[in-house]
């Protein structure tokens, strides 16, 4: 299956406007608040051989909040195909992106590929947060590559490769048994609390990289929820 997905918001009379919601199942965009939009699934997806694609496009000055309805659970097709999201994002000066969908799960034998492309024009601010799931409750988990490269001004500002499941060397210096994997990436700065399972990095370009591991969603969300409202994205 092949489905897109274009999300445009640009500011109009001082105020955020969605000038942009059009998508296919299982990518379908519903606007839920002023400059908020969460996708609804409609099929069951990815699946082996999928391909999806997202574009979001924030105006400068507007301010977008993205999140999702539901978990994605990466599903194997009979031929061990590769899944793949593609999300392609802009965001013009004084614009502020706000990315926090739920979790991908890796179901059992799937293998799917998740690539993201962010630019940054002048001040524009980013939160962006992604979630892995190793295995539904009681099963082993798939193959999952995330790819995520971040840019400012057509400058490199953050580059994130990760591979995760049976198919790659996984070890106590990886996830250390750990079924939950949580980066937050913001352009804000932030606190964080000392804690055995999270750690916090200042990046060379300014802004923050948080990685929290766990064996439940609900313990890395003390740390990524904490982290994803830094004063100006509040």
């Amino acid at each position: 299956m092949k489905a897109a997905a274009r999300v445009v918001a640009s500011l109009a009379g001082g105020r955020t406007a969605l000038t942009v919601l059009k998508g296919e199942a299982p990518l379908l965009p519903r606007r839920t608040g002023p400059n908020e939009v969460h996708f609804v699934g409609g099929a069951a997806a990815p699946l082996g051989g999928d391909e999806l694609s997202i574009e979001i496009e924030v105006g400068a000055g507007a301010t977008l909040w993205l999140r999702t309805v539901a978990a994605s659970i990466a599903l194997p097709n009979r031929a061990g195909d590769w899944s793949r999201l593609s999300i392609s994002a802009t965001v013009g000066p004084g614009g502020r992106l706000i990315w926090l969908p739920e979790p991908l799960v890796a179901a059992a034998r799937c293998r799917h590929r998740n690539v993201s492309t962010v630019d940054l024009d002048g001040d524009a601010e980013l939160v962006w947060r992604e979630e892995v799931v190793l295995g539904r409750h009681g099963e082993s988990s798939g193959d999952v590559r995330l790819s995520t490269v971040v840019r400012r001004d057509g400058r490199p500002w953050y580059r994130g490769d990760l591979d995760l499941g049976p198919s790659f060397p996984d070890g106590p210096a990886v996830l250390a048994g750990a079924r939950v994997h949580a980066t937050l990436l913001s352009t804000g700065r932030a606190e964080l609390p000392p804690t055995p399972h999270a750690a916090l990095m200042p990046l060379a370009g300014g802004g923050m990289l948080a990685t929290a591991l766990a064996d439940d969603l609900e313990r890395t969300r003390t740390v990524t929820d904490r982290l994803a409202h830094p004063p100006r994205l509040g």
